[in-house]
């Protein structure tokens, strides 16, 4: 009888290739499920108590499944973030400028992540937990803490954290740091445009601080017109300066005065 030697089995490489993760250790399919599950209970939010616009998925339909920055104005805490993660995975369903058929919450985008600052998403309590699981990428804010304004060195892990997000997949990051209108835009962003060369996707979001809380979570107006904009990518070079690479974030995503005259004329108007 011929016998056959047993290979030893490592278990531990068998448990991680069983188990698929994210660069920061978020387990994929509990991942998937939230994600789906957040769509599920918020997809009303967006297109039926309000109604969601969307323009410009035709630039998303051919971009690389990975490092692609996406840059966009801030308006609350949460709803923003939400309301691109229902974008984005429609769009892996082919679906264009439209969120109307919720089959893309059956298998969502996964490898999508966005900047958060740590106090926010290291809140007590359940939500902020669930959010932080779906692709949050926490940096401490060296200009802001508590509702407060500091100062304070800068998050020297932050850079390093992005890469990761960025060498797995799309990245949403909010430029100015703060849900306040035409706050300046942080040289940070710059720098990371400058040294990891994303392609870089400008998102303009409008509506959501008249529907939502500054949190996102509670209405404060039903029946608003909520929209997000996507703009044609952009590619920088290594002879941009980062005071120009600012000035162009600036106005892409729609923060120069002209753009806030423009709103504010628009405003008057209504």
């Amino acid at each position: 009888m011929i016998k056959f030697n047993k290979l030893p089995i490592d278990k531990k490489k068998l448990k991680v290739s069983l188990v698929k993760k994210d660069p920061f250790g978020n387990v994929l399919i509990f991942k998937r499920m939230l994600i789906a599950f957040l769509a599920t209970v918020t997809y009303g939010r967006f297109n039926i108590v309000n109604k969601l616009k969307i323009e410009g998925t035709e630039y998303l339909e051919d971009l690389p499944k990975k490092n692609v920055l996406f840059i966009s104005n801030h308006q609350t805490y949460y709803a923003d973030v939400i309301a691109l993660y229902h974008v984005f995975c429609s769009v892996k369903w082919r679906f264009k400028n439209s969120i109307n058929l919720p089959l893309y919450m059956l298998i969502p985008r996964v490898n999508t992540y966005y900047v958060a600052a740590e106090e926010t998403m290291k809140e007590s309590g359940l939500i902020p937990k669930i959010f932080s699981y779906t692709g949050a990428v926490t940096v401490k804010r060296s200009w802001r803490a508590a509702g407060k304004d500091v100062k304070r060195a800068a998050d020297r892990s932050a850079p390093e954290k992005i890469k990761k997000a960025l060498s797995q997949g799309w990245v949403v990051n909010f430029p100015q740091g703060t849900t306040s209108p035409y706050a300046p835009i942080r040289k940070g962003t710059a720098n990371l445009i400058k040294h990891y060369n994303p392609i870089v996707v400008p998102v303009v979001i409008d509506g959501f601080r008249r529907a939502f809380d500054k949190k996102g979570l509670f209405f404060r107006k039903r029946g608003t017109k909520l929209q997000i904009k996507f703009k044609e990518p952009l590619q920088f070079d290594e002879n941009d300066t980062l005071d120009s690479i600012v000035q162009t974030i600036t106005k892409a995503i729609e923060q120069d005065p002209i753009s806030k005259a423009k709103k504010t004329e628009e405003n008057d108007q209504n």
